[in-house]
């Protein structure tokens, strides 16, 4: 028995991930996957063409994050679409994560916009859609037999949802409203069904004061919720440390599990042109970024860190160079960093 502790603790000595993958979340957002797929790209792994899914399975990929808009105009992430790609995920055994965007388009904290259909609503109206639209999704995934393990009321919600009704910091009350219709009906869509974890994603990854000033008000509000979603881009967001900083503020003062649900790093010159980046942006520099914030996300107190999703790595145009393959579709050293995770999170 000593011998095995022994070897245990060295184990994570070395390499905390080894021990940690059993209940850890290595996820992707892959929401432009089937698109691109669709369109004829060809994704390889060591020069050999396969099917995205399957590369991130294979280098440990045990989570997809899929976006869902409401009626979008211009861009694939409809309920048939979502659904597909998340039979097809299933199928290879990942953990779902539905991202659910109130908005026909990109919800993030510059763009809240609420969806053309539900525009003229008052605030009780946009509560009660919030609730049905939510309940029909999640039941749509349960009856497709792929239900969400996990799933986002609102993307990055740093400044509210569905403006100008639940726009912070004018509206707390209704936003936290607005919010609750949305987890009410994740209760709902799931008719009796295992309920899936809740996550409230805002984008302050390397901001102590701006997650303390968030989270702090939504607990007046007595918003439930099981994980704090963070998005973590250097270039927006700030060298490691205030991320490590702020990892082991919300792991001390709200007792959550918490995700870096967005991360991403430049494998070619793009944000930092003319300036030092912390890291090189070359491929070797991208695969360091990943180490670095994975070893930060392990180390967090309490064991509160519980997974890293990279946005968007099979993405295409003039965001590839955030991505895990190069423009011949070669897959880069960024998504070996995950080989020795082979345990699945049991979320």
């Amino acid at each position: 028995m000593r011998a095995i502790l022994g070897i245990l603790l060295l184990l994570l000595a070395l390499h905390p991930a080894v021990v940690a993958g059993a209940t850890y979340a290595v996820g992707a957002d892959l929401s432009f996957l089937k698109q691109a797929e669709g369109q004829g790209v060809v994704f390889k792994d060591g020069g050999q063409p396969r099917p995205g899914l399957q590369i991130f399975k294979d280098h440990g990929y045990n989570w997809i994050r899929l976006r869902l808009f409401h009626t979008p105009a211009n861009l694939p992430n409809d309920l048939t679409y979502t659904l597909a790609l998340a039979r097809e995920a299933k199928a290879l055994g990942f953990h779902f994560l539905l991202d659910l965007h109130y908005s026909d388009t990109w919800a993030d904290p510059g763009h809240q916009i609420a969806p053309k259909a539900w525009a003229a609503k008052s605030h009780a109206e946009l509560v009660d859609a919030v609730f049905t639209w939510t309940r029909d999704s999640i039941a749509a995934f349960g009856a497709a037999g792929v239900p969400p393990d996990m799933v986002q009321i609102g993307n990055e919600v740093t400044a509210g949802i569905l403006w100008p009704d639940g726009r912070l910091p004018d509206h707390w009350a209704r936003f936290a409203g607005l919010l609750k219709a949305g987890i009410d009906g994740v209760r709902a869509g799931s008719a009796g069904a295992a309920m899936p974890k809740i996550m409230i994603h805002i984008d302050r990854g390397g901001d102590v004061n701006g997650t303390r000033y968030f989270f702090d008000r939504l607990k007046r509000y007595n918003v439930p919720f099981d994980v704090i979603g963070q998005s973590y881009y250097p270039w927006w967001h700030g060298g490691l440390d205030g991320l490590r900083t702020n990892l082991a503020f919300m792991a001390k003062r709200y007792r959550k599990d918490i995700i870096v649900v967005e991360a991403a790093w430049n494998w070619r010159p793009a944000e930092y042109q003319g300036k030092t980046p912390p890291w090189p942006e070359t491929p070797e520099g991208q695969r360091c970024f990943l180490e670095a914030v994975n070893q930060a996300v392990l180390s967090t107190p309490g064991n509160r860190g519980v997974g890293v999703f990279w946005w968007e790595p099979a993405v295409t145009g003039r965001l590839r160079s955030r991505g895990f393959f190069d423009d011949e579709g070669n897959a880069l050293p960024a998504i070996t960093v995950f080989d020795h995770f082979s345990a699945p999170a049991p979320f």
